[in-house]
């Protein structure tokens, strides 16, 4: 099992990734791609059942990134763990390419096409419906973004997800508080958060998702047997790991300039190394 430390330094070295390729790209969300980079480390390397020895083992876990716009972060995780050969990162955002700036099944280990928002949530219920009827043991999981919040189609979603009783389905809200047009409360409000899920009937629990350890004790402290959907408050940053970018809207979308770049890289390599030293 993949030990905490072991996950910051594989995070980190993700982190570092997504610079580069968005970088070379010249394009990403990368806010919300730094702000959600440590859950989906976590759950790629310690938490869900996969392999890209095996990407369509029966018995696997299954992901959508419903935040479909932060696909970078998606497609370093992939390649941390084999999904997605050497060099092809590279390609992003040039002609020919299989990497789109939304998620496609063209990649190796990305279940289902994604992108517009609000519709990620309904496709995951889908699945665990499946497992259910099949009484198969695998689990899904489905990111969402907090501005994502406002699409109608994930509250019917939510509505199913309890009505099903769908205690294999684990939603994860990336509540970084700030969207392309500004901070969520000021676009469209959508606290009280904890307690609108659980109206709906859901486990709810609030995590830190800056933080590696409070990650994995609250996605493995889910009871998967008490007839209840899960879902996850993860508190992050956006810009989670840049200085420069951190809180700050403007980097919804965005490329660092040289400097910028060169930054970034100084600041995640001088974490790396200290990670290291310790391990």
């Amino acid at each position: 099992m993949t030990g905490i430390k072991e996950l910051e330094l594989q995070s980190e070295k993700n982190r570092k990734r997504l610079l580069e390729i968005v970088n070379i790209a010249k394009a990403g969300h990368i806010g919300g791609d730094l702000s959600c980079l440590n859950i989906l480390t976590a759950l790629y390397h310690r938490v869900m059942n996969v392999s890209a020895d095996k990407p369509k083992d029966p018995d696997r876990d299954r992901f959508v990134l419903s935040k479909g716009h932060c696909v970078e972060s998606l497609y370093v995780v992939l390649e941390s763990k084999g999904y997605i050969g050497e060099g092809v990162l590279e390609t992003l955002g040039k002609y020919g390419s299989i990497l789109s700036g939304h998620p496609t099944i063209e990649v190796s280990g990305i279940e289902v096409n994604t992108g517009a928002l609000g519709h990620g949530l309904s496709i995951g219920t889908g699945m665990a419906i499946a497992a259910k009827m099949d009484s198969k043991p695998w689990k899904t999981f489905v990111v969402m973004g907090d501005g994502e919040q406002g699409e109608g189609s994930i509250y019917e979603a939510a509505m199913a997800g309890s009505n099903y009783e769908l205690d294999n389905l684990v939603a994860i809200i990336d509540r970084n508080r700030l969207q392309i047009s500004g901070n969520t409360e000021d676009v469209m409000k959508i606290e009280d958060i904890r307690e609108r899920w659980k109206a709906f009937g859901w486990d709810v629990q609030e995590m830190n998702g800056d933080d590696m350890k409070s990650i994995i004790s609250s996605l493995e402290s889910i009871d998967y047997n008490n007839k209840k959907p899960h879902l996850l408050i993860a508190h992050t940053t956006k810009g989670k790991g840049v200085s420069f970018m951190e809180n700050k809207a403007e980097w919804h979308h965005g490329v660092p300039s040289q400097e910028q770049y060169e930054q970034a890289i100084a600041e995640i390599s001088c974490r790396i190394s200290k990670i290291e030293a310790e391990l």
